[in-house]
């Protein structure tokens, strides 16, 4: 879709923060490309993809030639010039990619294989680093990188017809059960995660019910169609409102905190659609 000309102020406060790293297209001068967040390379490439910028307009073609640029031939995604190279890393890489139309890419083709060769033992994503030091929790994948590979599969001919990837949705559906923190980073499901927030930063109920959509798998559970009416109790007059949103996209339109965002709504409406 072609951005709409209410939105022209959020792109351009998007793109002013382009060289704030040191580099253009939000990057440093040696491609960290998760640094300066809520505006990192691959954040505000979403952003812009979110308010209705064409993936073939030079800034988002260059930025999906930067993110290819760091393309290891395994598959993965070097967001930083060294150290480990961590799922998450590679999932958030891809996602990107795939928005930007790029999932037939036959490197993205190898990371697909690559994710699903790397899959843990209980259906997910892990990785291995322990910020939080190690205990029993520490031994499951961790839950928001394991969404976003499913948000980057869905593009996939993968789609539907994998049965790893039941798997991935049933580690995901058995977490809205258990909703105690897990993986190395200790994700939960608490009273942050009922919050809907907007745009897709964090893992949240909106995000959640978004993603897992998508998979056959998912619509009829229990557990994925309480999560739905959960998000649905929260519509006001049909609409997503915004409950929260990191401070510094507070003053941007289209995701304003406590408002209704009709961008955001347009993505409740395709979680409607897949019910068709």
């Amino acid at each position: 879709m072609a951005a709409e000309k209410q939105y022209l102020p959020d792109i351009d406060a998007i793109l002013s923060h382009r060289h704030d790293n040191g580099a253009d297209f939000w990057t440093t001068p040696d491609k960290r490309l998760i640094k300066g967040a809520p505006f990192s390379t691959l954040e505000s490439a979403h952003y812009l993809l979110e308010l209705g910028m064409a993936p073939a307009e030079p800034v988002l073609k260059e930025t999906a030639e930067l993110i290819f640029s760091i393309w290891q031939e395994n598959g993965s995604f070097r967001v930083y010039p060294q150290g480990a190279i961590y799922p998450c890393h590679t999932v958030n890489a891809a996602n990107v990619l795939c928005h930007m139309g790029y999932a037939a890419d036959a490197r993205l083709q190898k990371t697909f294989q690559h994710l699903l060769d790397t899959q843990y033992t209980d259906g997910g994503w892990r990785c291995n680093k322990f910020s939080f030091g190690r205990g029993p929790e520490t031994e499951y994948s961790n839950p928001h990188p394991t969404l976003t590979a499913l948000n980057a599969f869905r593009f996939s001919h993968f789609l539907n017809k994998e049965p790893a990837l039941d798997k991935t949705v049933d580690f995901l559906l058995e977490h809205w059960t258990t909703r105690r923190p897990i993986g190395p980073c200790h994700y939960g499901i608490g009273t942050l995660f009922m919050q809907v927030e907007y745009p897709f930063r964090n893992y949240n109920l909106f995000v959640y019910v978004y993603v897992l959509s998508f998979y056959d798998r998912a619509k009829d559970d229990p557990r994925f169609l309480e999560a739905l009416r959960a998000l649905e109790s929260k519509l006001v007059d049909g609409k997503i409102v915004v409950e929260r949103v990191v401070p510094k996209l507070a003053k941007l339109s289209f995701c304003e905190k406590g408002k209704p965002s009709a961008l955001a709504t347009m993505r409740y409406q395709e979680i409607q659609r897949n019910f068709l």
